[in-house]
Order: structure tokens, then C-alpha cells, then sequence
């Protein structure tokens, strides 16, 4: 498979940089490249580590965690208490205001105006609160749901990961195997920001990251940021008359 390796990448760092050992130490490259990794993720969600988490959620408890180093959640879906082997129901996607202004309309069981606890039962809706940092299932934000389940429903949160960092100890990883001369180029600009000079080389491989950006950008399939399972996108194959 093409692509550098985190070896390649010092190496040609230094090659293209004619810079030694001595000023850009393992430390120092490794900060570049790090770097240089985190502003590709930045710019571009890439469509990589899609996973799946499975679980169930608790009775009378209106959210759930997102899974440790959720980059974004593509997709709730919700299964009866019993057998997540059937038909599943997507849950749409809406704003923290939406789930608020909908629990405050009706209280008790769904559908009552009877006073009593939050909207319970099967949840219809979602909507983010808080971000994953990767540290643990703790830290990695929830998912509020809306109506409050109201026995233990099946779920699974469809996701993209953070990709694994790029070091001496992990050689390769998507960016640096799909991405590699976009990722070369990030570290270069990184590296040349870090001497404080020449400003031309500094435009120059700054406009080749933006160039290689582009391209990869294109390559990524359901590469938004959003809920791409319930956004309205038809799924069913439409056929065509023969012409």
C-alpha cells in the first residue's frame, strides 16, 4: 500500500527542510507531525474509523454517553427492550432548545397532559451535549434523548473515531497511508513556521497542502459533520425505465 511511514516522514522532513538531527530532534519532529495531524482532522472530517457501539439504555434516564474519541455521531438507532435483531427506528437529530421546548409541552407518558415525571417512552429524538476527548467513556460527552425511555430499549451509536496518532511506536495510520503528501506538507509548513523562515517556502507548502486538501476532501464519503442516517437522504434504490 503507498503511503509514508512516521519514519518516511522524518526522513523526508529533514531531507526537504536540509535540516539535521541536532536542530529537529525526535521531539521537535514529533510535534510537527502531531500538529500536522490534528489540523487534517480539523480540516477535513475524514471518513475512516466508522464504528459501532451497542447498548441499553436505562429506564426513566434521558441520556446516554458518546462513545471515547467520537470524532462525530452519524446516527442514533433504537431497538425494542427484547431483540435488537429487528427492524430498528432512527432517531432524528435535533438541538438541546428542541428537547427542552419538548419535554416542557407534556409530562407523564407521552401524549398525557397529566402532571408528573419527564415525557417517557420509546425516544424519537436526540440531540448532542458536550464533546469526546478520547480520554474515556466518562469524558466523552452525551447523547440527550427525548421521549425519557421508559423501559431498557437496544441502541447503537454509529460514529467516526479519532484515527490513532501517528509516532515512532505507531508507524502508519489512514492519514498517513491515504493522505500522505497532504500530510508531508502540513508537517513542512509546520516545520518552516518553526525556523521562522524563508516566508516563500513557508506560501509554497502551504498552498501544496491546500491543493492535496482539496483532492483528499473529495475522497471522503459522508464526509459532513452531521447525521447522515435520517437526514432525509433517500436510501431505497429508485429504478429507472429503459430508455
Amino acid at each position: 500500500m503507498s503511503g509514508y511511514s512516521y519514519n518516511d516522514l522524518v526522513t523526508h522532513i529533514r531531507n526537504y527542510t536540509e535540516v539535521d538531527a541536532n536542530v529537529f530532534t525526535t521531539a521537535v519532529l514529533e510535534s510537527f507531525i502531531l500538529n500536522a495531524q490534528q489540523r487534517i482532522m480539523l480540516d477535513v472530517p475524514i471518513d475512516s474509523d466508522r464504528f459501532v457501539d451497542q447498548g441499553t439504555m436505562a429506564a426513566d434516564v434521558n441520556n446516554i454517553r458518546v462513545p471515547a474519541g467520537a470524532l462525530f455521531i452519524r446516527g442514533v438507532e433504537v431497538f425494542n427492550a427484547s431483540n435488537s435483531t429487528e427492524q430498528g427506528t432512527w432517531l432524528e437529530k435535533r438541538d438541546q432548545t428542541f428537547l427542552s421546548e419538548y419535554v416542557g409541552r407534556l409530562t407523564g407518558p407521552e401524549g398525557s397532559t397529566s402532571s408528573g415525571a419527564d415525557v417517557t417512552g420509546k425516544p424519537k429524538y436526540y440531540a448532542m451535549f458536550g464533546g469526546a476527548t478520547g480520554l474515556s467513556d466518562t469524558t466523552s460527552g452525551s447523547i440527550y434523548l427525548a421521549p425519557t425511555p421508559d423501559v431498557n430499549y437496544i441502541f447503537r451509536i454509529y460514529y467516526n473515531k479519532m484515527p490513532d496518532t501517528l509516532d515512532s511506536s505507531n508507524q502508519t495510520n489512514y492519514i498517513s497511508l491515504y493522505f500522505p503528501q497532504g500530510l508531508l506538507y502540513a508537517c513542512l509548513v509546520e516545520a518552516y513556521s518553526f525556523l521562522k523562515g524563508p516566508t516563500d517556502m513557508l506560501t509554497l507548502y502551504e498552498g501544496k497542502y491546500k491543493q492535496e486538501l482539496t483532492k483528499f476532501a473529495a475522497m471522503q464519503v459522508g464526509r459532513r459533520r452531521r447525521d447522515d442516517y435520517t437526514d432525509g437522504t433517500i436510501r431505497i434504490p429508485i429504478e429507472s425505465p429503459s430508455p
